[in-house]
C-alpha cells in the first residue's frame, strides 16, 4: 500500500497553504507578551490568554503609523493574515493593523478627544459661567433610579431644603445614554426654569462611564446657557464632561454640597454678623452721641448771646481800663500844663502890665515896637494894657534912658 510521505519543508509549505487559504484576514485580542524590537524596525510579539499564546509579527511599514506604544501586559486587537514560519514551523499571525483594546482602546479615544476639544477651547476658564451663590432651582440629568439623586436631595434636604429639585431622567450607561443626555441638557435650557444644572453618574469602570467621554455630550455640556456642574464617577474619574463643565465636583454629593450654602454655618455666620452689627451701631451711637455733645458745648460757646456777654465784658473791662488810662492822662497833662503855666507866667508880660507897663506894636505889621527908633510921626500904633489895648498915633518921640536907680523912667508919649 503507497503512502504519501511529506518532508518537514514539505508539510509545512502545505499547512501554510492550507492556513493562508483557509482563514481571512481576522482580529485577534489578547495581551502582549515576549514583545521584541529588532533594529529593522519590525515588532514581534505574542498575544496571550490565560490557556494559550499566538506568535505575531507587525512590520515596519505598519508599526511605524502606531498611535501608543505598544508594551508588554498591555491588551490590544490585532488585524490580519495568518500564516507559517516554514523553517520552524511556527504559524504565526502578520498584522496590518494594532490597536489597544477594551480599557486602553477607550482611553485612546478618551486622550484623543480630549486634545481636540481642547485645542478647540472647550476647557478654557475664560469659557467658564459662574454659579449661582443661593440656588433656588436646580436641575439634575442622571438616572432616576441611582443612588445619585436621593444622595443629592438628601444633602439638599439637609443644607438648603429652599431649593426645588427638577429631574430630567436619563439613561446614564451604554448606546443610549448619550443622544438622552444631549437630549436632557438641551431640555433643561429651553424650559429655563433652572439656574444651574447637576449632570452625574455614580461610580464605575471607564467603559461604564463612557457617555460622559461622548463628543455629543461634552459639546452639549460647553453649549449650555445654563451653568452645568459635571459630577461623574468617584473623585479618581475624570470624565471629558468634567473638563468642559462650569465645575467639576468629584461625587455627586460633594455637587450638591458645592453649589449651595450650609443653612447651619449661614444661621450662625448671620447670628454673628448680627451680634456684631448690634455691638457695631451702639459704637456709632455713643461716638455720635459724644460728637452731638461736644457739638452742643461748642454751639453754646458760639451762640450770639455767649459772644454778646463775652464782648460786653470786654467792653466792661476796656471801659474801666479807659477811665483809669483817662484820669492817670488828665493828671499827668494838668500837672504838665500847671508847669507849663508857671513857666508861661514867669515869662509872661502880664504881670509887668498889672504894673502899669503897655506892650506897643505897629498896628499895620502888628510886629513889636521896643525903640523910638521903629516909629515914626503919624503911624497907627497900639498899646496892649492889662484889660484892654489903647489905638494911638505918635505925635513926636523922644530919646530917653531908663532910670533904674529913681524908679523913674522916661516912657513914649501917645496922642
Amino acid at each position: 500500500m503507497l503512502r504519501d510521505v511529506y518532508s518537514p519543508s514539505e508539510l509545512n509549505r502545505e499547512v501554510r497553504l492550507h492556513i493562508e487559504a483557509g482563514f481571512p484576514r481576522i482580529w485577534l485580542e489578547g495581551e502582549i507578551s515576549n514583545l521584541s524590537r529588532p533594529a529593522s524596525g519590525h515588532l514581534y510579539f505574542s498575544l496571550k490568554d490565560e490557556k494559550a499564546q499566538v506568535r505575531c509579527a507587525l512590520f515596519r511599514s505598519h508599526a511605524g503609523g502606531l498611535g501608543f506604544q505598544p508594551e508588554n501586559g498591555m491588551q490590544v486587537r490585532a488585524r490580519g493574515r495568518l500564516s507559517l514560519y516554514e523553517p520552524r514551523g511556527d504559524y504565526q499571525l502578520i498584522a496590518d493593523i494594532l490597536e489597544q483594546a477594551g480599557e486602553g482602546r477607550l482611553r485612546a479615544a478618551y486622550d484623543a478627544l480630549r486634545k481636540k476639544l481642547e485645542a478647540e477651547g472647550l476647557f478654557a476658564a475664560e469659557a467658564k459661567q459662574p454659579l449661582p451663590g443661593f440656588p433656588r432651582r436646580i436641575a439634575v440629568v442622571t438616572s432616576p433610579s441611582g443612588a445619585v439623586i436621593r444622595d443629592i436631595l438628601h444633602v439638599l434636604d439637609r443644607r438648603w431644603p429652599l431649593a426645588e429639585v427638577r429631574l430630567y431622567p436619563v439613561p446614564v450607561q451604554g448606546e443610549e445614554a448619550p443622544p438622552a443626555i444631549v437630549g436632557a441638557l438641551q431640555a433643561a435650557n429651553r424650559h429655563g426654569w433652572a439656574q444651574v444644572i447637576i449632570l452625574g453618574r455614580g461610580g464605575g469602570s471607564l467603559e461604564d462611564l463612557w457617555a460622559f467621554n461622548d463628543e455629543a455630550v461634552a459639546r452639549a455640556v460647553f453649549e449650555s446657557d445654563i451653568p452645568v456642574i459635571s459630577a461623574v464617577g468617584h473623585e479618581t474619574d475624570f470624565s471629558i464632561s468634567d473638563f468642559v463643565a462650569d465645575l467639576r465636583a468629584p461625587t455627586p454629593t460633594a455637587a450638591a454640597e458645592l453649589l449651595t450654602p450650609d443653612q447651619r454655618v449661614l444661621k450662625q455666620t448671620l447670628a454673628a454678623g448680627h451680634t456684631r452689627l448690634g455691638r457695631t451701631i451702639n459704637a456709632c451711637l455713643s461716638k455720635l452721641g459724644q460728637q452731638h455733645d461736644h457739638l452742643a458745648h461748642r454751639l453754646a460757646q458760639q451762640h450770639p448771646g455767649t459772644k454778646l456777654a463775652e464782648h460786653l465784658k470786654s467792653l466792661h473791662s476796656y471801659q474801666q481800663r479807659l477811665r483809669v488810662a483817662g484820669a492817670k492822662f488828665v493828671s499827668e497833662r494838668g500837672r504838665a500844663l500847671q508847669s507849663l503855666a508857671r513857666t508861661l507866667h514867669a515869662v509872661s508880660p502880664l504881670p509887668t502890665l498889672e504894673r502899669g507897663y503897655a506892650v506897643v506894636s505897629d498896628q499895620a505889621s502888628g510886629r513889636a515896637i521896643s525903640s523910638v527908633a521903629q516909629v515914626a510921626q503919624g503911624q497907627a500904633i497900639i498899646a496892649q494894657l492889662i484889660d484892654g489895648r489903647i489905638h494911638a498915633r505918635v505925635d513926636s518921640s523922644d530919646e530917653d534912658s531908663l532910670d533904674v536907680s529913681s524908679g523913674n523912667d522916661s516912657r513914649h508919649r501917645t496922642a
